[in-house]
Order: structure tokens, then sequence, then C-alpha cells
């Protein structure tokens, strides 16, 4: 029997790895000056920031100055957003995105839409992959300015982001992508790519919570949308975060070293509990693209039953599930995920991501298995709709 809880969540926040809390101890208590003193304890905290830079710029193929620390996804996709909004609305005031992407980036656009630019929001398909001729037709002379996530947070489908970026470069359009999820489990070289912004952040990458990245590509134009000093090249005022930023760099260099590695082991356990699932429980519905997908989500609808019930009650079990994104799960509305991908509304109330992390194990995956069916059968057990079918 396992004793301690089971974290299957790892796509709403990570475990900090000790190498990288080792990594920002010093910058607590012994390197803590403000890295924009001039004095030699703030010199060492610059140091330590710009080293992180240039390890960072190097592992992801961009120029140091081409990375502009942030607060994390949120504050980065923000920054992309309105930003680049802001900066070339002398040239249009159209924006594109998809139905699928995380809320920062909606709500962004959202409020977009609400000061007079025009908001296109694409279809996905059945995978949620976004149908790159549809962003095709969309695209018109006023259009500035497309976000489309890299991968999804929900249901892990990774879009063809090459084709997407080759569409908005011939177009002259500036391209962004949430990259958070991908981020530590599939490789960028961002200087052969025409991605113009990325965002990542350091907590789904086993770092620290509070600190993140924008890269913007030289030559982007993008209004700073927190305003102060002339931190991080004119683009993001505010007293950098010296440990966060060091534990992002070593996290991320960690992520890389074993990235195939990891990746291969956390897809086989991940189909282990794929499998486990649906030769144990009937009437499930596996949802995403799992093949082309990123390899640590599962997200699998149990008809008959409600998402929040089998969360509280693995939960009571000790296995930690989402039955969403974690930044809406307390809404009780379906995931917009789902929904765009055309899955029935009851269906969708019956969801469950399955998140999985390096730190994750085979005995962990089987009594999940164990303890699903067992959930599943005696939540079933007390629905009318289950009886009816």
């Amino acid at each position: 029997m396992i004793q301690k809880a089971i974290y299957l969540d790892n796509a709403a926040t990570t475990a900090v790895n000790p190498l990288v809390l080792e990594a920002m101890t010093p910058y607590f208590n012994q390197f803590y000056a403000n890295p924009s003193s001039l004095h030699q304890k703030g010199r060492e905290a610059r140091i330590a920031i710009e080293k992180s830079r240039e390890q960072i710029s190097g592992l992801l193929g961009a120029d140091p100055r081409e990375i502009v620390f942030t607060s994390g996804g949120t504050e980065s996709d923000n920054l992309a957003v309105f930003g680049s909004a802001y900066a070339n609305q002398s040239k249009g005031r159209h924006i594109i995105t998809s139905r699928i992407e995380h809320h920062a980036v909606l709500n962004s656009c959202h409020h977009l839409g609400e000061q007079g630019f025009k908001v296109t929001y694409l279809p996905v398909d059945k995978a949620g992959s976004v149908m790159v001729n549809e962003l095709e037709k969309s695209i018109k002379k006023e259009t500035i300015f497309v976000s489309i996530m890299h991968s999804n947070n929900e249901v892990g489908t990774v879009q063809a982001m090459d084709e997407i970026a080759k569409v908005c470069a011939s177009r002259k359009v500036i391209l962004h992508t949430d990259a958070v999820q991908s981020a530590g489990k599939i490789r960028f070289n961002l200087k052969k790519s025409n991605i113009n912004l990325l965002s990542l952040t350091a907590h789904k990458l086993h770092g620290p919570k509070g600190v993140g990245i924008l890269y913007i590509r030289k030559g982007t134009k993008v209004s700073p949308i927190q305003v102060g000093g002339h931190h991080e090249f004119n683009r993001r005022a505010g007293t950098e975060n010296t440990p966060g930023i060091v534990g992002l760099a070593k996290a991320l260099e960690l992520a890389y070293k074993d990235m195939e590695v990891t990746n291969k082991r956390i897809l086989e356990l991940r189909g282990r509990l794929r499998d486990g699932i649906i030769n144990k429980v009937d009437e499930v519905k596996i949802n995403g693209d799992l093949d082309g997908g990123i390899p640590h989500i599962l997200n699998v609808s149990f008809k008959y039953v409600e998402g929040e019930s089998i969360l509280l009650n693995l939960d009571s079990s000790g296995i930690c599930v989402s039955s969403g994104s974690a930044c809406t799960s307390e809404s009780m509305e379906p995931s917009h995920v789902l929904s765009a991908m055309g899955v029935p509304v009851d269906i969708a109330h019956g969801s469950v991501r399955f998140s999985l992390s390096r730190e994750t194990t085979r005995e962990e995956i089987d009594f999940t298995i164990e303890t699903v069916t067992k959930v599943i059968k005696r939540l079933r057990e007390m629905s009318p709709l289950y009886k009816r079918r």
C-alpha cells in the first residue's frame, strides 16, 4: 500500500528539483542585493542574472537580449498580447487566436475586444488541432498579431507550429506561442523558427513559481505593460527575481540534459495508465492527440459521472489530479477546450486530467489504475444516468 500522496497534477505545477533549490539558495541569503545597484553586492547579483540569461538563450537558440524575465507564464502571455497590440495598432487592429488557448491569452484578447480590437477565435478539430487553412483564411490586411499555444494544457495536443509560423511570416504578422507546457519536453531552436514571441515559466519544469520569460525576437515591436525603471532592456520594469531566474536557468538545463530519456519513460507510464483505464473501465473517452501530443498529459472523460466527484474521491485516496486547468478549477462550466473540440457537455463534465512528471513511478500508476476503477464503479452505482443508459 502506498502511504504518500500520489501527485498526478504536474501540468498545474511541479516539485522543485533539489538541484534547482541548491542553485537558488545562495541568492536568497548571500548574493541578495538588488541587481541594479552599482556596488559589488549588486554586481554579483547582476552577473548571476546575465549568466542565466545566456544559459537560457543558448538552450532555446536565441540571443541573450531576446530573453525578457517576467513573473511567470501569465505575465509573459499578457505582455505578448497587450504589448504587441498596443505597439502595432497603427498598422491594424485585428488579432487572431484559437478557442483552446489558456485564459492568460483568451482573457487578454477578450479585453482587447472591449477596447475596439477585432478578435478572431479559430476553431480546432476533434483532436484539438488548429486548422492551418482556417488561419490562412482569417488573416486580413489589418491583422497584426496571432497567438497560438504550442501545446495545450488540458489535453496535450501540439500544434503544427512550423506551418503556422510560415503562414504568419509570409503575411508579415507577429506570431506568439504559449510554450508553458511544452518547454522542457520539446526542444526549440528559435533562431531557425519564424516565431516572434514565446512564453514559458519555471514551475512547469521543476523550477520555482514566480518566474518566467518572454522571448522577443529582435525587431519585434512590443510595448511594455509594466512601467517604472529601465529593467529588462526597457521591456519590463521591476527588480529582477534573482533566485528565481537562477532557478529557471538550472531547471531548463536539467530538463534539456535528459529530455529524451525522461520523455520516453513518461510516455511508457502514460501508456500504462491509459491502457489500464481502458481495459478496466467501460465507456471512457481519451481526449486529445496522444500520438502527436506532449508526453505527460492524459485527459480522460468518464461517462455518467462528474469530474469533480472523481477528483474528490481520488483525493480522499491520496491521488492528486485535476478536472481540467488548475486556473479554472473553481468554475462549474465545462472545459472550454473540450467544448471547442466538440466533446458533448455531459461527457466533458466527467473529464479528468492526469499529468505525470519525471518523479512519477510505475507503482503509483498501478495504484492509480486500481483506485480509478473502484471510484468510477462506486460513483456509477449512484448515478441515475448510468442506471438509465
